[in-house]
């Protein structure tokens, strides 16, 4: 373990997007005797509507907290459940229209994906924790990953839940990250701290705060770390700049009417900075032995995410069934990245029609390069190169009767569907192993950039081995890990 003065080297900010329905008055001769496996509706109208609402959003008519004083043990096989809401409900940036938010939300979501990308090459060198020399001022950063939910660009957190911290508990808004192992949130006092929405925790008033040894087994985990006073220090560094450096500590959390975990190991921040904005800090949800899924020994859980645009909420779950109708694809793990949930993705499928690309380009080598992964955190769905021109090309084929228009940042298949108020797209899917298939929304694959009728296709391609699920694609669908079980299911409308 690494002994030294902390201070960042990387940091990374991740974000979220969401998408909006429509769809065209007119029905194009190409598709008016299609079935409905190859077809589908978007409704123009009800997306640009909500995407002007968005920037109307009042984070003071957010949740309440309750403190119920049941503990649940940490190898508890209860259920219970929180409410997710979208960044935007709890920090709105202010952003004088619909694009420049997007465009902020796109630049969020590049930073996010390199992050990942980064903390995946990190994980894949030869280079070990011996092996690194104690710096005077710096060591490499812990964790190179991002929250997935609130107004924190800590990575940049796109959806958020109200959590407990200490005893007697006090609720903060808290960022939920499927993509990052180490809880943390701000602490005084602060040397230096960003602007939270709710008073930054003060570990005085809690009797239930306690700090970690530098030999003790959850120090011991951190990928980067270090030692004052006999005290673990911790250090999570993000890929846009933004970091947290403070002491690891126990604490207990607090789940609303759920009850309470007692000895939650987390950072205890001192110095945070970069583009956190809004929330407290976040939980890890990743499959890392520090995440507070792995703490809490959860066999299960599952969330599904309401639209970016929305300020409604949904939920996320611990231990509770998947719902009777889930498409279940396999739920895989690298040897070399625990933190990561991959999916064994076979294939896509468009209008119906099963894309020629090769499944190796879904699939994980020997060596932990490659894959795909499901990210809450991520908004933009990213393909390898060559599988994304692919689906591209099929969609384009298939709707020539839509106005072509300029890309928009990373997009670079996007239509003018300003005169339209329902439009008729063809479907896509995605394939799993063992013949389940998963038939995307519109509204989650064709998706507004602006308040005026621009809408773009919600992909990407990637040069980087890894391929990532985005967010966009699963608005409104239940996704539910089931880590006992190694499945990873798909429950469409179950927010």
């Amino acid at each position: 373990m690494a002994t030294a003065n902390l201070q960042p080297l990387f940091s990374f900010a991740i974000f979220f997007f969401s998408l909006l329905p429509f769809t065209l008055c007119r029905t194009s001769p190409e598709l008016s005797h299609s079935s409905s496996s190859s077809s589908a509706f978007l409704d123009v109208s009800a997306s640009l509507k909500q995407a002007n609402q968005v920037l109307k959003f009042d984070p003071k008519a957010l949740l309440s907290f309750q403190q119920q004083n049941e503990v649940v043990p940490a190898n508890s096989s209860s259920s219970f459940s929180l409410q997710l809401h979208s960044r935007d409900a709890l920090q709105n940036a202010g952003h004088k229209d619909y694009k420049s938010l997007v465009l902020s939300r796109l630049d969020r979501d590049s930073s996010r994906v390199k992050s990942l990308n980064d903390r995946l090459e990190f994980s894949l060198s030869d280079l070990k924790r011996s092996d690194l020399q104690p710096l005077q001022t710096e060591i490499l950063p812990e964790d190179l990953s991002t929250p997935i939910v609130s107004g924190t660009s800590q990575g940049s957190g796109e959806y958020f839940s109200r959590i407990g911290v200490g005893q007697p508990a006090k609720p903060f808004y808290m960022v939920l990250d499927t993509g990052s192992d180490i809880n943390w949130l701000q602490c005084q006092p602060c040397t230096d701290c960003y602007q939270q929405t709710d008073p930054i925790f003060d570990p005085r008033t809690s009797s239930s705060f306690a700090s970690l040894a530098c030999e003790s087994p959850q120090c011991q985990a951190l990928e980067t770390s270090g030692c004052r006073a006999a005290k673990c220090l911790y250090q999570v560094a993000y890929g846009d700049g933004s970091f947290t450096v403070g002491e690891f500590v126990t604490e207990s959390l607090s789940f609303g009417n759920s009850g309470t975990i007692n000895n939650v190991a987390l950072g205890c921040g001192h110095d945070n900075e970069g583009l956190f904005v809004g929330s407290a800090g976040l939980l890890g949800l990743g499959g890392g032995s520090l995440s507070l899924i792995s703490q809490m020994k959860a066999s299960s859980f599952s969330y599904c995410l309401v639209d970016r645009d929305s300020s409604s909420s949904s939920a996320l779950e611990f231990n509770s069934a998947a719902p009777s109708d889930t498409v279940n694809a396999p739920l895989l793990r690298s040897g070399r990245v625990d933190t990561f949930y991959y999916v064994g993705l076979v294939g896509l499928s468009v209008g119906g029609q099963l894309l020629s690309i090769p499944p190796s380009l879904f699939q994980m080598d020997d060596a932990g390069y490659g894959g795909i992964i499901v990210d809450s955190g991520t908004a933009i769905t990213r393909l390898q190169t060559q599988a994304y021109n692919t689906l591209r090309d099929a969609f384009v084929s298939r709707t020539p009767y839509l106005r072509r228009t300029n890309g928009v940042a990373l997009f670079d298949t996007c239509y003018d569907l300003s005169s339209q108020s329902r439009v008729t797209i063809p479907t896509l899917s995605f394939q799993f192993a063992g013949g389940k298939s998963l038939q995307l929304p519109p509204k989650n694959y064709l998706i507004p950039v602006d308040s005026v009728g621009t809408f773009c296709l919600a992909f990407a391609p990637t040069t980087s081995s890894l391929s990532i699920i985005g967010n966009v694609q699963q608005q409104g669908t239940r996704v539910h890990f089931d880590l006992a079980n190694s499945l990873l299911g798909f429950s469409p409308n179950k927010c």
